[in-house]
Order: structure tokens, then C-alpha cells, then sequence
């Protein structure tokens, strides 16, 4: 009698697929990944920032935080592209409380439209300004926020900025003292800005919904001088080089 035919083997399961966190939940990612934003990010205009920032471009609905030392270090030249986008979209930009008078020709030079920036003092009417930030955000009509925070601020009232930003669609900037950087903060992006140069900014990545960054970006910023202001300036530091100080003398009149 023949023997009876061998089963044939069990037919081996088929690979899974890698697992992808984001086909889970879009919030979700590996650590070593840049995280996903909820939204599509808006481009910095700057290539080599947006490779470092989650999204590919500044978040929206979220808040980015920009610690200075100083005001005036290049954070306009900076967030510039993204509000002259936002207005080219027919948007409305406000900036709260800026430290200093705002130079419209300076403005106009990087390209921003005057007619579609509204530039809001609270501290002066002693007004609050996390409140009317909070109202901005919520209301729907503004495309870009830029808000010069009090220092020292309590953590619970960035964390209403942060809730009140989640019905924002677009970007939204607060900036704060570097000290703040040692306290922590609600806002998923947190940058630390200072100047590496003539028209050059170093940006240190303190937090992001992602790996960790170790080294500064420099970012080349747009020059806001004209080309004679620009030689003028050189010349007065080539001359400040070149001319030795003259030597302090100490007199005795007792």
C-alpha cells in the first residue's frame, strides 16, 4: 500500500508592518523622530531651521516661545517671512507690547505690509496684556501673534496662553527673558535667540516635540541697512580699529 502524502506545510504568516506611531494617533512619535504637528506648519523662511522644527516650519495652534537676553537681537528679521506670509494670505498680525518703537521703514524693508500690522499697548493704559493675547488668539480674525511678555511670569498664565492658542490657526510667538529658561513652560517649542555676528543669529533649540538638538543654528538674517549705510558702518569700524585710544593720565591735585 502507498503511503499516504505528507500535509503540506503551514503557510508562514505574512511580515507585519512596521510600526508607524503616527498611523496610531498623530500624536504620537519615536524619540528619535521630529514630532508631527497637528496642522500643517508654516515655513520659516529659513531652509535649515525648518529642518529642525517639527512639521517642517513653525507650528500652528501652539505656542513658540523666543528667550532673549535682549530685545532687538534679530527676532523681527527672524519671524518676518512667516508674518508677511500670514499677510499675504489676507491675515492680520498683531504684536503686544513691544519693547521699543517700531521702525515702519524697517518693517516695509522686510517686506511687511504696515496697513496689515496692528501693534497693541497694554502696559501703558495698565491694561493685562495675557488677557487681551488670550482674546487675540481665540477671536479667529488674526493670522500672526507676537507677544513681549512681563518677566517673571507665572507658569499657570502661559498655560492659558497655550490652551487659548489651540483655537489659533496660525503662529503665535511670545517672547520672554533668558532667566525663563530655568522655570518651565507650557509652550512645545522654545527657542533661545543671541547674536553671532554682523546680521547673523545663533539659535539654540531648549525644546521641541522631538530628540534633543546639541549644536546653535546660524542663521544668516536679511540686513536691514542699505548698501551705504552698510559701507558707512564698516568704514566706522575699520577706523575705530585702526586709531589707538589715547592714553589715560592720572593727575595728582593734592
Amino acid at each position: 500500500m502507498d503511503p499516504l502524502p505528507a500535509a503540506p506545510a503551514p503557510l508562514a504568516p505574512p511580515p507585519r508592518p512596521p510600526l508607524v506611531p503616527e498611523a496610531l494617533h498623530p500624536a504620537l512619535w519615536f524619540g528619535h523622530q521630529l514630532g508631527h504637528q497637528r496642522g500643517d506648519a508654516q515655513p520659516s523662511g529659513f531652509p535649515a531651521l525648518d529642518a529642525e522644527l517639527p512639521g517642517g516650519g513653525w507650528p500652528r495652534r501652539v505656542l513658540t516661545e523666543l528667550l532673549l537676553a535682549r530685545p532687538g537681537v534679530g527676532e523681527i528679521r527672524l519671524l518676518a517671512p512667516a508674518l508677511a506670509a500670514a499677510q499675504r494670505r489676507g491675515r492680520l498680525v498683531m504684536l503686544f507690547d513691544p519693547p521699543a518703537a517700531l521702525s515702519a521703514w524697517a518693517l516695509l524693508q522686510l517686506g511687511l505690509d504696515i496697513d496689515q500690522l496692528l501693534v497693541v499697548q497694554t502696559r501703558e493704559g495698565g491694561g493685562d496684556s495675557l488677557w487681551a493675547c488670550e482674546q487675540a488668539l481665540r477671536s479667529g480674525h488674526v493670522g500672526a501673534l507676537i507677544a513681549w511678555l512681563p518677566p517673571r511670569l507665572r507658569a499657570e498664565r502661559l498655560r492659558r496662553l497655550q490652551l487659548a492658542a489651540q483655537a489659533h490657526d496660525g503662529a503665535a510667538f511670545v517672547l520672554r527673558e533668558t532667566a525663563a529658561a530655568q522655570r518651565p513652560s507650557a509652550a512645545p517649542l522654545r527657542l533661545a535667540l543671541r547674536p553671532a555676528g554682523a546680521d547673523v543669529l545663533a539659535l539654540h533649540v531648549l525644546k521641541r516635540r522631538g530628540p534633543p538638538l546639541d549644536r546653535p543654528l546660524l542663521l544668516e538674517l536679511p540686513p536691514v541697512l542699505s548698501e551705504i549705510a552698510q559701507q558707512r558702518a564698516r568704514a566706522g569700524r575699520a577706523a575705530r580699529e585702526t586709531v589707538p585710544l589715547p592714553a589715560a593720565t592720572f593727575v595728582d591735585l593734592g
